[in-house]
């Protein structure tokens, strides 16, 4: 998919407890149709060392495909026997593989974690937390009409990349915590059939250390939208909101073009991230 030279590559000023305020009523507890309610202290836990306990750990040996709805109970998945990698060796088999339309939800991926998840067309990522990111957390591989969801989570140690999205489509992530992670979103820089690829983050919240929120591809045409970000710990802001480069479908290494937001690839404002 990526190269992995590339992989490695891959205010007005508002008053803070205002705005403080607001991210923290928007992690706060959540019900969506058909889905358990999910409670504050797991939302909340980008800004605290309290991310979700496991009910029970499940080793997995081989890849587990979901179609329709699989809910996990907060059960620990991690890979053992030929998913036991846990490093960046391309290649690697996910945890689990989401059919066109699937919807995962309430699950912890542990270590080792393989290639995490695979969506192979739209998909709905629920209350999933990556305890320790193998090769990627997790890949969106669908076509130009897929849409993929990711609500609520959070994800840990992303020694590269936390969303990696090879695919085309667009991608929607809302009330996420990073920690301790190189990139939160890249668009493939070098894959062989390249997409316009669309981006939305709302209300994230990223503790450094981290390289770069996301990168896109302005030959492209893709774009990022930031909204509500909180970058914690970072305040020589060495994070880099939104990452531009010129990709290519040879496999080459893509070179940057630019991080300024512009309106069109790069999707905000200084008032839409607040640094604490």
């Amino acid at each position: 998919m990526t190269s992995r030279a590339e992989q490695r590559v891959h205010h007005p000023h508002r008053r803070r407890s205002v705005k403080r305020r607001a991210l923290l009523s928007g992690l706060g507890a959540f019900t969506l149709t058909g889905a358990a309610i999910v409670s504050s202290s797991m939302l909340s836990s980008a800004s605290a060392a309290t991310w979700p306990t496991p009910t029970s750990s499940q080793p997995v040996s081989s890849t587990i495909s979901v179609s329709g709805v699989r809910d996990g109970g907060m059960v620990r998945y991690y890979g053992s026997g030929a998913l036991a990698g846990d490093g960046q060796e391309e290649g690697q088999d996910p945890i689990f593989k989401l059919a066109d339309g699937a919807t995962l939800k309430n699950v912890i991926i542990g270590k080792p974690g393989a290639d995490g998840i695979h969506c192979q067309g739209s998909c709905t990522l629920q209350n999933v937390w990556w305890e320790d990111v193998g090769e990627d957390a997790a890949t969106f591989r669908g076509g130009n009409s897929a849409v993929y969801t990711v609500y609520g989570g959070g994800a840990k140690k992303a020694a590269d990349k936390v969303f990696q999205h090879n695919g085309g489509g667009k991608l929607v992530v809302s009330k996420f915590a990073a920690q301790d992670f190189k990139t939160l979103y890249r668009s493939c820089g070098n894959c062989s059939t390249q997409y316009k690829r669309v981006s939305i983050f709302n209300t994230i919240e990223v503790t450094a250390p981290g390289s770069r929120l996301v990168g896109i591809n302005t030959n492209y045409g893709d774009s990022a939208a930031l909204r509500n970000v909180t970058i914690i710990g970072d305040s020589s802001r060495k994070i880099v909101p939104c990452q531009k480069y010129i990709g290519n479908n040879t496999g080459a290494e893509p070179p940057t073009n630019g991080s300024n937001p512009d309106g069109t690839h790069c999707n905000y404002t200084s008032s839409d991230i607040t640094y604490r």
